[in-house]
């Protein structure tokens, strides 16, 4: 009989967010499902890539409820800098082929909003690093 060790997790992450759901599921619940799938993108990147670069990314509830008013909306910008920043180091730490950072972040939802469509962009890009970050993670750990 062989000991075999597996590196994968116990528990596994969601990988099904996308744009068509988060849009239509938005709509159903009037605003609630973003708040939904944006805290379990600050609770994937934190149980991914704590370990690895020491970080912790702050809850989206509570960037939402408390921090981003008080900071008249700075907090925002800054949070979704860092996290596209982290997830972006994550896919390159985990040799994942896919092109996402901070300056995505910049590029699409920034200076993207200009074309209206921009923002729809980048939470796709942001989908899809997250999916391909926790299927990795859901097979190697």
């Amino acid at each position: 009989m062989e000991n075999t060790v597996s590196t994968a997790p116990v528990g596994q992450l969601k990988t099904n967010k996308g744009l068509l759901k988060f849009i239509l599921l938005s709509l159903i619940t009037f605003g609630i499902y973003p708040l939904v799938v944006m805290s379990a993108v600050s609770n994937d990147i934190n149980i991914v890539a704590s370990r690895y670069d020491g970080k912790k990314t702050m809850h989206f509830c509570l960037l939402m409820f408390i921090i981003g008013p008080i900071t008249f909306g700075i907090a925002y910008i800054v949070w979704y800098h860092k996290i596209s920043a982290r997830i972006g180091g994550e896919l390159k730490r985990r040799g994942i082929d896919y092109s996402f950072g901070a300056s995505t972040y910049w590029l699409w939802n920034v200076l993207g909003s200009l074309i209206a469509i921009g923002p729809l962009v980048y939470l796709h890009k942001l989908f899809k690093a997250v999916n391909k970050m926790n299927a990795h993670y859901n097979v190697n750990g």
